[in-house]
């Protein structure tokens, strides 16, 4: 059966067989502590780094039996690590989630990558249920996790995939101007609310107990410029595919919920050609620019990729001009990666250049526009690979732990080519100070539950 073509079967098999069978006996389980899946000796007080808990979490014996029985799931279920317990429900969910993927993709590499998935989702899944979060339950994470599968395949794979322009519009199922666009997705117009797709999917991996939200009076401030119709851009750190998701949940907790849907993200090539994160950049309002190293990876089509990054460029001044924007960059041009040989997640360096791009489209816009450093704490939430990924179709792994944002002081707009140095260097040095103090609350929180 060709994948684009088994949807629908995958779909009722799974939930014929996953959703019923998950819901037998969960008032059982008692919710337990929460955070008791983050051990407090993970988290390095010394140098405030986050040593990323990846052993707890990893693959169990029991997830890999399960795998192992198909041929085509064999490469997903290495046990990487010191088992953790994934409680009986959510592993009959699971186990018909993959069984079901199993008989419906044809390729051997991409069952395994999916069983992973699978597996990380519904552990995390399981742990969040453990925490206290029982409104998550099995039949829960599968509809959500068969959801996201589907839209993959519905729009990230074949003829039928979706394109992005360098900037987009998160579909939000209201009838927006790109309705056009998705005719045979979710609806004729599209009803389908992309947006809250991907916070609802990642939502029950984020353990909020233990998750902060800092510097509420800097964002308070910037979201008075924006509404102000004055301009705000976040220089961020990037941690991991889900960072506009951690974004929005963590600014609804503060009341902030119309803002967070309104940020415009920039973004790289991945998340708007990778089959599964494509759905989730449906989403999102997106401005698309290809990085410097993507750039130069293929030469035969750089030119065409620098001329869709200036007419991105151009669209961005328009949005500046108008005023009243607000958006989110990393300026690193890629994700936070651990170091393997300290297992500490420092922060990438941000690129100069980058900033300054920003900076004069600031001034060409003649709109009074606003810089503040942003931390995200998220690494754990969807640990990227140790190692930069030419291409496309990475691992997905998922974790249920704490999540944080920490925004600074507006950085002190100065001038001149030495001004420029010390912007970034400023924007950088905030930064990484606002990382390590959001780790520390975090891992304050942890010790006192």
């Amino acid at each position: 059966m060709k994948l684009s073509s088994a949807v629908t079967c995958f779909v009722a098999a799974a939930t014929a067989a996953g959703v019923p069978s998950a819901m037998t006996g969960v008032a059982a389980f008692a919710p337990a502590a929460a955070g008791t899946h983050l051990a407090k000796s993970s988290w390095k007080t010394s140098t405030a780094v986050m040593s990323p808990p990846q052993a707890m979490f990893m693959s169990t014996k029991e997830k890999a039996d399960a795998a192992a029985t198909s041929a085509d799931a064999e490469d997903a279920a290495d046990a990487k690590g010191p088992a953790s317990t994934i409680l009986p429900e959510f592993a009959a969910a699971r186990d018909s989630v993959i069984d079901s993927l199993n008989a419906a993709v044809e390729t051997k590499s991409m069952a395994s990558m999916l069983a992973h998935f699978t597996n990380e989702y519904f552990a995390a899944a399981s742990n969040s249920f453990v925490a206290g979060n029982t409104e998550y339950n099995p039949k829960d994470a599968a509809q959500r996790f068969m959801k996201a599968l589907e839209l993959g395949m519905k729009h990230g794979l074949g003829g039928n995939k979706f394109t992005f322009g360098v900037t987009h519009k998160a579909l939000r199922g209201k009838g927006e101007s790109q309705d056009h666009e998705l005719e045979d997705a979710d609806g004729n117009p599209n009803t389908y609310d992309f947006y809250k797709f991907g916070c609802d999917f990642f939502r029950p991996a984020m353990d909020m107990k233990n998750s902060v939200v800092l510097g509420q009076d800097n964002l308070a401030k910037a979201v008075q410029q924006i509404k102000d119709g004055e301009n705000v851009v976040f220089l961020a750190n990037h941690q991991s595919e889900a960072d506009p998701q951690v974004f929005s949940v963590l600014l609804d907790t503060i009341g902030l919920n119309d803002e967070a849907a309104d940020v415009v993200y920039v973004a790289g090539h991945k998340v708007t050609t990778d089959a599964l994160a494509i759905p989730f950049s449906m989403g999102r309002n997106l401005l698309c620019i290809h990085s410097k190293k993507h750039l130069d990876a293929d030469p035969e089509t750089k030119p065409v990729k620098q001329k869709q990054n200036l007419a991105a460029m151009n669209e961005m001044l328009g949005m500046l001009k108008e005023g009243g924007a607000s958006l989110w960059v990393a300026p690193s041009g890629g994700r936070d990666h651990r170091d393997v040989e300290t297992g500490e997640v420092p922060i990438a360096k941000f690129d100069r250049k980058t900033i300054d791009m920003f900076r004069l489209m600031g001034v060409k816009s003649k709109k009074k526009t606003h810089f503040y450093p942003l931390a995200m704490v998220s690494y754990d939430l969807c640990p990227p690979p140790d190692f930069v990924e030419a291409g496309v179709g990475e691992e997905r792994n998922v974790r249920f732990c704490p999540i944080g944002i920490n925004c600074g002081e507006e950085v002190p707009n100065v001038g001149g080519a030495e001004g420029r140095e010390k912007f970034t260097q400023h924007a950088f040095e905030d930064t990484d100070r606002l990382y390590h103090d959001t780790l520390r609350a975090i891992e304050e929180n942890l010790s006192k539950n």
